[in-house]
């Protein structure tokens, strides 16, 4: 029979084994911990440092595109694109693009916007139901703000077909702001609050995205808005809704409301 003595090396490997197996202490781990949320707080500086880039480069082409439809109203490029949009004129094109811009041209996108804010109070989710309103007031304000210093005048008929008559001022488009104040801040939610695929998250993110993407050709093909005026909206309404979703994420890790 084999003893121990037989085996001298198996006291000294048993004994390195359970120092290997000692857990690390309290003060290790909190070094740990120490090391990980500085890595966290570098890699977050970073993100926010290149966002900052983005969003700064978003508001100087927005500032060039408003000076430049402020001097030149009728850009010749921007009627070649609203006759290209307009050749077709399918009865099914025509619906979509109505439909798409509908929310915008009547009480429904204010009742949607109000109906979703009671919802989210109503269902303890506060700090949302604030961001929803905010911003979509924040965006409406500055909308005419924006309007009425570049003073644009909007598409008439004697240049494309005006399927879709609007009043005011036409840089930047108004209902493209609303949308994606709206629709792209629920789209935001969608992907920051509720994972897996659950048909009702694929059903919000796909219509969000949905509203957010066609509401830009809509505003064109109907007449209502020059291709400039959209992407202006788009450029300051992606700026807003950044800035928004910026200001949400660190208030909802620190459980504000």
């Amino acid at each position: 029979m084999e003893t121990n003595e037989d085996r001298p090396f198996s006291h000294e490997a048993n004994t390195d084994e359970n120092e290997q197996e000692q857990p690390h202490t309290p003060t290790e781990g909190a070094g740990h911990v120490a090391v990980r949320n500085l890595e966290t707080q570098k890699r977050r500086r970073k993100a926010v440092g290149c966002l900052l880039q983005v969003f700064a480069l978003q508001l100087t082409l927005f500032g060039v595109l408003a000076l430049f439809v402020h001097i030149h109203p009728i850009v010749p490029l921007d009627v070649a694109i609203t006759h290209s949009f307009q050749q077709n004129q399918a009865p099914w094109l025509r619906i979509t693009m109505l439909a798409i811009s509908y929310p915008g041209d009547s009480l429904l996108l204010p009742a949607l916007v109000l109906l979703t804010t009671v919802v989210f109070w109503a269902r303890g989710v506060r700090l949302e139901a604030l961001f929803v309103a905010g911003l979509s007031t924040v965006s409406l304000l500055l909308n005419l703000l924006i309007k009425v210093q570049v003073g644009r005048p909007r598409p008439t008929a004697n240049l494309v077909r005006i399927v879709e008559a609007a009043a005011g001022y036409s840089f930047p488009s108004g209902h493209v702001m609303a949308y994606i104040a709206y629709w792209g801040l629920l789209f935001s939610f969608g992907v920051i609050l509720f994972e897996g695929k659950h048909w009702w998250r694929t059903a919000l993110l796909t219509t969000s995205a949905a509203f957010v993407v066609l509401i830009g050709p809509s505003r064109v093909y109907l007449g209502d808005h020059w291709a400039s005026d959209v992407l202006g909206a788009y450029l300051i309404g992606g700026v807003l809704l950044g800035l928004a979703v910026g200001m949400y994420l660190p208030l909802k890790e620190r459980g504000v409301l």
